[in-house]
């Protein structure tokens, strides 16, 4: 048995039926948050997800950062060892499970956009992404069509675990996502650890993939924050209505 699998005394409900298939390891990465208004939000998520908000006010994410792919079983993927990855994400729930929903995921990687979408119905797409680090500080960039992001991020802080009910708890710590295909939902359990979290810095000088979702955004992001290395089990996708 994964050692992980032992770690759930965190976990908001018991850990999903059925083995996992797959193990990601999710380095480098910048949460940035921005409050959005629920009413922008609710017409980008179908209705049979109920948004989920914090204060008052729904969020959308820009997380970009690195992972490596392993089937249950097998040595990791030719090309899959640090692939970049960049999503754009609000935060829903049903069923008494809040999770994430996804606006789009872009990578360099055609196979992995391919292989996601048959097998997760996420909105992958192709994307030029240049990744580099240099004393701690990661530079990132990912170009796809409109949807473009250029930022410098780095750690500020030890690292720390959020506290339950705190924002940063409730924008990370979720354990499934959502998504919709041909009439359905979709459901997508993962586990990890608690997040080893950093308060953040970050110089963002192009964000456009919030607006090629068909959000609005201005300033600087709410919250930030970094982690640099995080172990995750992923489940096969089930419909759930």
């Amino acid at each position: 048995m994964d050692p992980l699998l032992r770690q759930t005394d965190h976990r908001p409900w018991p850990l999903p039926s059925g083995p996992w298939i797959m193990t990601q390891i999710w380095r480098d990465l910048l949460f940035a948050h921005w409050r959005v208004p629920a009413a922008a939000l609710r017409p980008l998520v179908t209705r049979r997800l109920e948004l989920d908000t914090f204060d008052g006010d729904a969020w959308i994410s820009v997380t970009p950062f690195l992972m490596s792919v392993r089937p249950r079983g097998m040595p990791i993927l030719p090309g899959m060892s640090a692939l970049p990855e960049l999503n754009c994400r609000t935060y829903v729930r049903t069923e008494g499970k809040p999770g994430v929903f996804f606006f789009s995921l872009d990578t360099t990687s055609r196979a992995a956009v391919l292989a996601a979408r048959a097998a997760y119905h996420l909105p992958y797409f192709h994307a030029r992404v240049r990744v580099t680090k240099h004393n701690g500080t990661i530079s990132y960039s990912s170009h796809r069509g409109r949807a473009a992001w250029q930022a410098e991020y780095g750690p500020t802080s030890p690292v720390d675990y959020a506290a339950p009910g705190s924002a940063d708890h409730w924008l990370t710590e979720r354990y499934c996502l959502y998504t919709a295909w041909r009439g359905g939902v979709y459901r997508g359990e993962i586990h990890h650890a608690r997040w080893p979290l950093q308060r953040a810095w970050a110089k963002i000088q192009e964000n456009s993939v919030t607006q090629a979702a068909g959000v609005e955004i201005s300033g600087p992001p709410a919250l930030l924050a970094v982690s640099r290395e995080l172990k995750v089990l992923i489940w096969p996708l089930r419909r759930i209505g």
